[in-house]
């Protein structure tokens, strides 16, 4: 069975990649489309050169650019706040934003009470 070819709103990727930056922030939602016609800032103007130099190990702290058709493929390392986590670009992301895929926040996981979390561990000996 052949794979379904992806598209984003009726458009193929290599359609998307032919695409002006103006043409393609009408396909994209509200959000986004203002982020893009507001222009870029002076860091994700850097991060877009180095992506477009085709530079190995691209690390960013610029979570808040929109996923663009020019970065489908690219391995980005995107800072989470305390370590950089590797992503490959995919062309389901287009139009999402760098930081919906390095969460921030982990799940916590408690192991047992420490000495004073309880009445019951008052009766216990501190050594």
């Amino acid at each position: 069975m052949a794979r379904k070819e992806f598209t984003f709103k009726g458009k193929t990727i290599d359609e998307l990649k032919k695409m002006s930056l103006k043409e393609f922030s009408q396909l994209v939602t509200a959000r986004q489309r203002r982020t893009i016609n507001r222009g870029f800032t002076d860091q994700q103007k850097i991060l877009l050169k180095k992506l477009r130099s085709n530079k190995k190990n691209i690390e960013t702290h610029c979570r808040d650019i929109v996923i663009l058709p020019e970065m489908i493929g690219t391995n980005i390392r995107i800072h989470r706040g305390k370590e950089f986590v590797q992503i490959l670009i995919e062309p389901e992301m287009i139009g999402r934003y760098l930081g919906e895929f390095a969460l921030t926040r982990k799940k916590v996981a408690h192991s047992a009470p420490g000495i004073g979390a309880t009445k019951s561990s008052a009766s216990l000996s501190v050594k």
